[in-house]
């Protein structure tokens, strides 16, 4: 039985309070154990990158076919994503500036790739999802509008924001950023859902919204 890092992480559950605690720490927790070929941490790790990138209708399958897992640990994880969504979860929480969507999405801040991440929202601007769009190489993402734009119009969505994480920690607008952004607000424009702000976060802490800071769309 592995217990990598468990009692490091109890600690700082206790002083420090769960929302300090990266999505690796909290999963290893749910895990509680690994295994001789998949220490807690490790196996953490994976199952972070599932719950990332796979498909939530058959999370179920992806996380048990995961060296390590099984049915067990798969329900366990499951459980307390439902647990979570019950009692604090995104969905239909009202989001009225970039202050209200850090909150959904500063998890992704300290991830070692880019993450381009997308939030559709209703005409009231209750949340309908947050979904990862695409997982980039080292620091550098490619998005294209269709990608974005495909499961907001699933969700008939009114608008959206969408926000990227910089792992340099650097939270300033490349060209790029703002190039993207641009072509987002334009397809937005011919689809009719509004893209409200871009928001750049850092592992450092904080963020950056093109809104808040006065930088244009067009």
């Amino acid at each position: 039985m592995n217990t990598e890092n468990k009692p490091d992480i109890r600690e700082r559950i206790r002083m420090m309070g769960a929302e300090q605690l990266s999505d690796q720490e909290l999963v290893a927790l749910a895990l509680r154990t690994g295994s001789r070929d998949a220490p807690v941490m490790r196996l953490a790790f994976r199952v972070t990158q599932a719950l990332d990138t796979g498909r939530p209708e058959a999370m179920f399958e992806i996380l048990r076919s995961l060296e390590g897992m099984g049915d067990t640990k798969a329900g366990a994880v499951l459980a307390a994503l439902e647990l979570g969504r019950r009692y604090s979860g995104t969905v239909n929480r009202k989001v009225q500036s970039a202050k209200d969507v850090f909150p959904l999405v500063q998890h992704y801040a300290d991830r070692r790739q880019e993450y381009f991440i997308c939030v559709s929202l209703n005409g009231a601007h209750e949340v309908l999802a947050v979904r990862v769009v695409s997982i980039g190489i080292l620091n550098k993402t490619i998005v294209h509008p269709r990608e974005v734009y495909g499961d907001p119009l699933s969700d008939r969505a009114a608008a959206v924001i969408v926000c990227h994480n910089h792992p340099s920690g650097q939270l300033e607008p490349s060209e790029e950023d703002r190039a993207i952004t641009r072509r987002l607000y334009t397809a937005g424009e011919l689809l009719g859902i509004g893209l409200l702000d871009h928001l750049i976060l850092s592992p450092r802490g904080g963020y950056f919204s093109f809104i808040e800071s006065g930088v244009p769309f067009t």
